[in-house]
């Protein structure tokens, strides 16, 4: 394929915030849909025709290693026909062999092209291709001309997309002097939030763009297929010849790897724009794939799991991304999968055993549920699919569930309203824990109310918003993303001042810390902001802290374990009670003895 060109992409659409593993899920999704399609196109299309009614088998018109002559044309029209105008041929090729692998079968251009001002006015430009045997010309009105050593293919080269909508985003303080300059600029202000709502009365604007890249390549097919049981994936392509029933060479423009931060604003100010041409052959399987990937792209994008332009993300970890690290990734992200289910299964796990909350933060317990519930809010005002939501929704239930395994809950029906009512458990109040978590969220949340402050202020003077309820919005989810490890603390504090970490649950937390090392090898896979991939790293600390007090306190089966239970001290409750049940048992026998002496002897006497 040609190289990406260099050039001005288009304004780039802001992606939403989400959480870490999502990108290991939708790999292995896509792969899984993909073999599926391509396996099921193979095994299950149309069944042949019975013997009694032979079908007639139709095959390719060229030879493999064929020599072919290439003509490559740009013109406004859909349709070509004017094959004497050498202003509009761009390119021509002799001798390319076809389906054959070498490196005279491969061929790369780069021109400049010099938009008319049709184009530069949101005009359409074809790219239209013809292929023939070497000396026949492309022409039908040429003497020489044979239809049946010609075959072409016709494909647009500017695109439309729909504009972005950001403008209903404005600056809150009416001075756009403090704005960043690298965000784009809106023509359309939105005066009041409730004028944006109203998306009938402003129609839909589109923007043309210049694909800088053409890759044309002829597939290596030379399959006989039954002329009324084409496979469906492959009919759409199939140029078939209407008097022999034969078809030609099939012609891809393949944009697979054509990401669309690639493509180039076509309007009145530009002067020229590149273009880079290869033609070269393609592997019917290869070809296949790739077909199969765009439409699990096209199915996770319809089922609300794949936003827009995450697809190019996917893409683009393939073309920039270290084919061992790559490998390494694809592994690890089913190791992933799985360390992830197994987290979330022992922490219910735990939280469901759980009978006491000594040595454990219940208000870093409340802070996640508060946490999450700012994270859930943030993506339903920035329109999130329904699955990320769906998600994120679960996850607020859950943490509110901790809620009252950590605290009871009670509902004060004194008022006109009822309202909940939370309390301490018996068994994280009358010991030092609550003391503890007291002393260490106290001091945690000024450093906390002091970052918040900063970083609201700066958002509100520096960025776009759609109003004061997505600037709050916006403001606490940046918080939660990059100061959320700051809430683990507490819970550090409270294991230095009992020296004991034997009521942490470690199964849970080692999952965990598995997961946390996975994503630090995204972060070197997936294209990101430097900040933002020094960030990953954040929570690796919080976890090497408690690896450390895990090696400094050894665990001490007197304390409280991980299911709320005393070791030890359990075996010596269930001794004595074991005791107490023989001596009640004893006394019991002995007292049933005696009654039943007593009522012998007034049944003698």
């Amino acid at each position: 394929m040609a190289p990406p060109a260099e050039g001005p992409g288009p304004g780039r659409v802001q992606q939403q915030q989400q959480q870490g593993g999502g990108f290991g899920q939708s790999i292995t999704g896509i792969i899984r849909v993909a073999v599926f399609w391509y396996f099921a196109s193979k095994f299950f299309s149309p069944k042949r025709p019975s013997d009694s009614e032979p079908s007639l088998l139709i095959s390719n018109l060229f030879q493999k290693a064929e020599p072919l002559d290439m003509w490559l044309y740009l013109s406004e029209n859909e349709k070509f026909n004017d094959f004497g105008n050498e202003a509009a041929l761009v390119w021509h090729e002799t001798n390319i062999p076809y389906a054959a692998w070498g490196p005279e079968s491969t061929r790369l251009l780069s021109v400049k092209y010099y938009p008319s001002e049709a184009v530069k006015h949101n005009g359409t430009l074809y790219a239209h291709v013809f292929f023939a045997r070497s000396g026949y010309p492309p022409d039908p009105n040429d003497p020489e001309y044979l239809p049946l050593a010609t075959f072409g293919r016709t494909h647009p080269v500017v695109t439309y997309l729909r504009k972005s909508k950001s403008d209903k985003k404005r600056s809150l303080l009416g001075d756009s002097k403090g704005l960043d300059e690298s965000e784009p600029r809106t023509v359309t202000q939105v005066d009041d939030d409730t004028e944006g709502d109203s998306k009938e009365d402003s129609p839909v604007e589109w923007l043309s763009y210049w694909k800088p890249n053409i890759t044309i390549n002829l597939v290596d097919d030379f399959t006989r297929y039954p002329h009324n049981a084409v496979p469906p994936n492959i009919a759409p392509y199939l140029n078939v010849e209407p008097s022999s029933g034969n078809y030609f060479p099939t012609v891809v423009f393949n944009e697979f790897w054509l990401l669309r931060d690639k493509f180039i604003p076509v309007n009145e100010t530009v002067t020229e724009l590149p273009l880079n041409l290869e033609v070269g052959p393609i592997s019917m399987t290869k070809w296949q794939l790739f077909l199969q990937i765009d439409q699990s792209f096209q199915i996770h994008s319809s089922y609300g799991s794949m936003i827009e332009g995450e697809a190019d993300e996917l893409k683009r970890v393939f073309l920039e991304g270290n084919p061992y690290l790559l490998g390494i990734t694809m592994v690890v992200s089913i190791f992933h999968s799985l360390f992830d289910f197994l987290a979330f299964k022992n922490d219910i796990q735990f939280w469901n055993k759980n009978k006491s909350m000594e040595g454990l933060s219940a208000k870093s317990v409340v802070v996640s549920f508060i946490s999450q519930l700012i994270v859930f809010l943030y993506l339903l005002d920035n329109d999130t699919s329904w699955m990320i939501l769906a998600s994120s929704g679960v996850g607020c239930c859950i943490e509110f569930w901790k809620i009252g395994k950590a605290m009871h809950i009670e509902i004060d029906r004194s008022g006109r309203i009822p309202m909940l009512r939370f309390r301490d458990r018996d068994s994280y109040a009358s010991n030092k824990t609550k003391e503890y978590d007291d002393m260490a969220m106290k001091y945690l949340s000024y450093v906390l109310f002091l970052l918040v402050v900063c970083s609201s202020i700066y958002s509100l003077k520096y960025e776009r918003h759609k109003s004061w309820y997505s600037w709050i919005l916006s403001s606490l989810t940046s918080c939660v993303y990059m100061f959320g490890f700051i809430m683990m603390c507490p819970q550090l504090f409270i294991n230095y001042k009992l020296k004991s970490v034997a009521h942490l649950p470690w199964r849970q937390m080692t999952y965990k810390f598995l997961n946390t090392i996975i994503d630090d090898l995204f972060a070197f896979v997936i294209k990101m902001p430097m900040l933002h991939r020094l960030s990953v790293f954040r929570d690796d600390v919080i976890f090497l802290i408690y690896l450390y007090q895990r090696w400094k306190y050894p665990v001490d089966k007197k304390r409280v374990n991980e299911f709320g239970f005393g070791g030890e001290d359990d075996q010596d409750q269930l001794t004595a009670g074991d005791g107490a049940n023989a001596a009640t048992a004893t006394a019991t026998a002995t007292a049933t003895s005696s009654s039943t002496t007593k009522e012998d002897d007034k049944k003698t006497k």
